[in-house]
């Protein structure tokens, strides 16, 4: 079990689908203290909910909000948000960006980082994300770095890094999981996340239910 687990992810909503079940499993045990990095707002979002509640001047403040509703559903209360431009990650001074990540770490001193794979994860934003923390920790000691899961969900990414070695049942923290998900209106509705039709609970436990991770490996 881990001591203190540090997500890092550029944008609110990243922890809703990828590690919300495996976060409220580990807080579940009660001896684990997990901290929620978000380096951005959100406030290039295209989406502005359906029917539209908010605009592009308001939208950070919501999306803040949402996160907020979100970690409460999940079990986390510590939220670090980092104040850094939506969709601009890769552009960002990586001095900079990497000396906040170092200084969290310094800080918590976490056992497990989980973060996006550099590379594999999409979004512009989700790779930037993942490099800067691969970048921070790998210019520590060996023996002072924390292991670093990955999450990947590009179309090639299992011919490139293999198949997953961590992969979670979070079945039983489904309630979580989905209030979570549900949290961010602004960004997700019910059409979007479960098609047309209502999804029995097995069908929501057989799309939702599992959360994959791959630990990464420094050279």
């Amino acid at each position: 079990m881990e001591r203190r687990i540090l997500v890092v992810f550029p944008h609110p909503d990243d922890e809703a689908f990828s590690v919300s079940g495996t976060i409220a499993m580990h807080l579940g045990t009660g001896l684990t203290e997990v901290t929620y990095a978000c380096l951005t707002l959100g406030e290039m979002g295209r989406n502005m909910g359906i029917p539209p509640f908010t605009n592009r001047v308001s939208l950070p403040a919501i999306r803040k909000q949402e996160l907020e509703a979100s970690c409460r559903a999940i079990g986390i209360r510590d939220i670090r948000m980092l104040g850094f431009h939506d969709k601009m990650i890769e552009f960002e001074d990586k001095a900079k960006l990497d000396a906040s990540i170092e200084t969290l770490i310094i800080e918590l001193n976490p056992s497990l980082v989980i973060t996006f794979h550099p590379t594999l994860s999409v979004h512009p934003d989700h790779n930037a994300c993942g490099a800067a923390v691969i970048r921070t920790i790998g210019r520590m000691s060996a023996d002072r770095r924390p292991t670093v899961h990955c999450i990947a969900f590009a179309n090639n990414h299992e011919q490139e890094i293999g198949k997953p070695d961590i992969i979670n049942d979070v079945k039983g923290f489904m309630k979580q999981k989905m209030a979570s998900i549900q949290a961010h209106k602004s960004q997700f509705q019910a059409a979007e996340l479960l098609g047309n039709k209502k999804l029995s609970d097995a069908e929501i436990q057989a799309r939702f239910g599992t959360e994959r991770f791959w630990t990464y490996r420094f050279p």
